[in-house]
Protein backbone atom coordinates (compact mmCIF):
# COMPACT_ATOMS: atom_id res chain seq x y z
CA UNK A 1 0.00 0.00 0.00
CA UNK A 2 1.87 3.16 -1.05
CA UNK A 3 2.67 5.79 1.77
CA UNK A 4 0.10 9.07 2.26
CA UNK A 5 2.32 12.01 1.44
CA UNK A 6 1.73 15.21 3.49
CA UNK A 7 0.22 17.79 1.85
CA UNK A 8 2.47 21.00 0.72
CA UNK A 9 1.63 24.66 2.23
CA UNK A 10 1.00 27.18 -0.66
CA UNK A 11 0.61 30.69 0.46
CA UNK A 12 -0.49 32.85 -2.14
CA UNK A 13 -0.12 36.59 -1.25
CA UNK A 14 -1.84 39.11 -4.21
CA UNK A 15 1.16 41.62 -3.68
CA UNK A 16 4.23 39.32 -3.55
CA UNK A 17 5.60 36.06 -4.38
CA UNK A 18 4.17 32.61 -3.57
CA UNK A 19 5.38 30.53 -0.66
CA UNK A 20 5.83 26.85 -0.74
CA UNK A 21 6.92 24.77 1.68
CA UNK A 22 9.91 23.13 0.77
CA UNK A 23 11.96 21.09 -0.17
CA UNK A 24 10.34 21.74 -3.97
CA UNK A 25 11.11 20.51 -7.42
CA UNK A 26 9.89 23.12 -9.91
CA UNK A 27 9.35 22.00 -13.65
CA UNK A 28 10.88 25.01 -15.91
CA UNK A 29 9.43 26.18 -19.12
CA UNK A 30 12.15 24.65 -21.40
CA UNK A 31 11.28 21.10 -19.12
CA UNK A 32 14.16 21.77 -16.99
CA UNK A 33 13.92 21.01 -12.91
CA UNK A 34 15.27 22.91 -10.23
CA UNK A 35 15.17 21.57 -6.90
CA UNK A 36 15.33 23.89 -3.36
CA UNK A 37 16.46 21.93 -0.76
CA UNK A 38 14.96 24.96 1.67
CA UNK A 39 11.85 24.66 4.56
CA UNK A 40 10.34 27.78 2.31
CA UNK A 41 10.55 28.60 -1.38
CA UNK A 42 9.74 32.34 -2.33
CA UNK A 43 8.52 32.07 -6.21
CA UNK A 44 8.46 34.99 -7.97
CA UNK A 45 4.96 35.68 -9.96
CA UNK A 46 5.88 39.10 -11.11
CA UNK A 47 8.55 38.05 -12.94
CA UNK A 48 11.29 40.84 -12.14
CA UNK A 49 12.82 38.53 -10.15
CA UNK A 50 16.85 38.22 -11.78
CA UNK A 51 17.14 34.94 -9.93
CA UNK A 52 13.62 33.81 -11.66
CA UNK A 53 12.11 31.11 -10.35
CA UNK A 54 12.87 32.64 -6.85
CA UNK A 55 11.67 35.68 -5.42
CA UNK A 56 14.11 38.25 -4.90
CA UNK A 57 11.79 41.09 -3.97
CA UNK A 58 11.95 43.17 -7.58
CA UNK A 59 8.14 43.25 -7.31
CA UNK A 60 8.57 45.87 -4.19
CA UNK A 61 9.95 48.48 -6.32
CA UNK A 62 6.63 49.21 -8.46
CA UNK A 63 2.96 48.95 -6.96
CA UNK A 64 -0.19 48.75 -8.66
CA UNK A 65 -1.56 52.53 -8.94
CA UNK A 66 -5.27 52.99 -8.86
CA UNK A 67 -5.76 52.48 -13.18
CA UNK A 68 -5.42 49.11 -14.24
CA UNK A 69 -2.55 47.96 -15.41
CA UNK A 70 -0.51 51.19 -14.96
CA UNK A 71 2.46 50.68 -11.99
CA UNK A 72 4.16 53.40 -9.73
CA UNK A 73 7.30 53.67 -8.31
CA UNK A 74 7.02 53.12 -5.17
Amino acid sequence: MPKEREPRRVVLDPDGPVLVEGPVEIVMEDGSTVVFDRFMVALCTCRRSRDYPLCDTSHRRKTRGSAPGKLREE
